[in-house]
């Protein structure tokens, strides 16, 4: 291991712990806390956005997909791309605004009590729940993901190295909550799309420039650029159905939620697509001239577990060690943008919408500050015992695998709940409460059912959710009680403050 790597690794993550002091000094509230006072300027916004969306899937997970399988991962991008552009188009504005009309509700379980005045809390109570189990499997993606990188660049222990990138992540959350996460977020998103721009690039000029690399990778298995390859119609719908998860993930629509104005948003939706679409584009690009560039390396063709480290090979062959520890860094700002984002969502959900609405009723804003708190540890130790038994070297879960359940848990379970909340005024409270449970259902049962082979063919398991939650919204709020009338004002409210 190069001492320059060391030191660069030490001084990022200093200036991460940094960042979270001084967000420490800024946060005196519980919406300061969970929210950022709705401050986000459109640049913070949407790298910040981006950031916590894309995790070590965009640096490990998606270069490793596209080295084990080739160009046929590009039907996921395609998905998360069309996912994204109708996320900020249809939801980022309508959930900015909605939010502050309903009683400026500043967590998405908030969102929902307050939008269908659910005075029994059990709408908040069920979404907080659906936002804690499927948010301990995503951030325990992460954690595998630093183990990994840390594994593979330190040369220490797998169990060392998920010790050692929790207690960092977990350091700056616990310390400035919605402001440290963003903008810690921001400079993160611009780390990794640099990376994602030069290392592509220097391995594409190592190869001998895009024809040669073309006619390599061709020359080593011609349909690793055949986008058809090996696909079905199933196939196809399942890796494009990941853009349906965009509508409900929680970390990031609150940003959404956190920006200073409606008219903010086309400006930031602009530079999150833009900022989106180059990086996924490095992100295959790695993957497939790491096939003829490490032909002769311990990578695996078709082990997705073993290809995801085909960015951390790349970063350590090509650069001298300054840029290597750089670029190392990268990844573990995908891996910690989004997990902050995770933790924060969730412990915000316990302060909020558990301590809040079910222990102590009066709490003041520094005692649910410090909930807050004190739930990041306690998620982020749940997590990591999840990740201590998913090592992928002895079997466990890649973090793909776990990015995918969580995706497709929070996309089918909140995906239709928001889209509808924001768009239809007939939607009451148990339309909505019937939409989150059969969506959260319909993705636990789907995927265990998919594994025991009782289902014979391959699903991705958002797409049966996300129909059956929207059948479950629209029969439940119809056979149910119209709204009342200061319901359809507040919605039209909402929808004059979007246009």
């Amino acid at each position: 291991m190069e001492i320059a790597t060391l030191i660069t690794f030490i001084v990022y993550l200093v200036g991460m712990l940094i960042i979270g002091i001084v967000s420490y000094r800024l946060t005196s509230n519980l919406s300061d806390y969970v929210l950022g006072g709705r401050s986000l300027g459109p640049g913070v916004t949407a790298l910040s956005a981006g950031a916590s969306d894309m995790s070590s899937w965009l640096l490990l997970g998606l270069p490793g997909l596209a080295y084990a399988t080739g160009i046929s991962s590009m039907w996921m991008c395609i998905g998360l791309l069309i996912g994204a552009y109708l996320n900020w188009k249809f939801v980022a504005s309508r959930l900015r605004s909605y939010t502050e009309v309903a009683n400026d509700s500043i967590t998405v379980p908030d969102f929902f009590e307050n939008r269908f005045r659910d005075k029994g809390r059990l709408l908040r109570i069920i979404s907080a729940l659906v936002i804690l189990i499927f948010f301990t499997f995503y951030a325990s993606s992460g954690l595998v993901g630093g183990a990994l990188l840390f594994q593979e660049t330190f040369g220490m222990s797998y169990n060392m190295a998920l010790l050692i990138g929790a207690i960092v992540i977990i350091s700056y959350t616990f310390l400035g909550g919605f402001l440290a996460v963003s903008w810690t977020d921001f400079f993160q998103g611009l780390l990794m799309f640099l990376a994602l721009v030069i290392v592509p690039i220097i391995a594409i000029i190592e190869l001998g420039g895009p024809a040669d690399t073309i006619d390599l990778v061709r020359s080593m298995n011609p349909g690793y650029l055949d986008p058809m390859d090996s696909m079905t119609t199933l196939g196809i719908i399942s890796l494009m159905a990941w853009g349906l998860g965009y509508f409900g993930q929680p970390h990031i629509i609150t940003r959404f939620m956190a920006i200073k104005s409606v008219e903010e948003v086309p400006k930031a939706r602009f530079y999150g697509m833009t900022w989106m679409t180059i990086s996924i584009i490095g992100a295959i690009v790695v993957g497939l001239t790491g096939i003829p560039y490490f032909a002769d390396q311990p990578l695996i063709q078709g082990d997705v577990d073993q290809s995801e480290k085909v960015f951390i090979y790349f970063a350590d062959v090509l650069f001298n060690p300054w840029v290597s520890g750089i670029l190392l860094a990268a990844i573990l700002s995908a891996i910690m943008s989004t997990i902050d984002s995770q933790l924060l969502v969730s412990s915000s959900a316990l302060a909020e919408d558990f301590y809040k609405a079910l222990i102590r009723k009066n709490a003041g804003d520094k005692e649910l500050v410090w909930v807050g708190r004190f739930g990041v540890i306690v998620i982020a130790l749940i997590a990591v015992v999840l990740a201590y038994n998913g090592n992928p070297e002895k079997g466990g879960a890649s973090v793909l695998d776990l990015v995918s359940y969580a995706w497709g848990g929070f996309g089918a379970a909140f995906g239709p709940v928001i889209l509808m909340s924001l768009y239809w005024k007939r939607m009451n409270r148990d339309g909505a409460l019937a939409g989150i449970i059969t969506g959260a259902v319909t993705v636990v049962v789907w995927e265990r059912l998919t594994n025991a082979k009782i289902i014979p063919f391959q699903l991705y398991e958002i797409v049966p959710g996300f129909i059956l939650a929207l059948a479950a919204i629209i029969i439940f709020s119809l056979i149910g009680n119209t709204p009342k009338k200061a319901i359809h004002e507040e919605f039209d409210e909402a929808v004059e403050k979007d246009l």
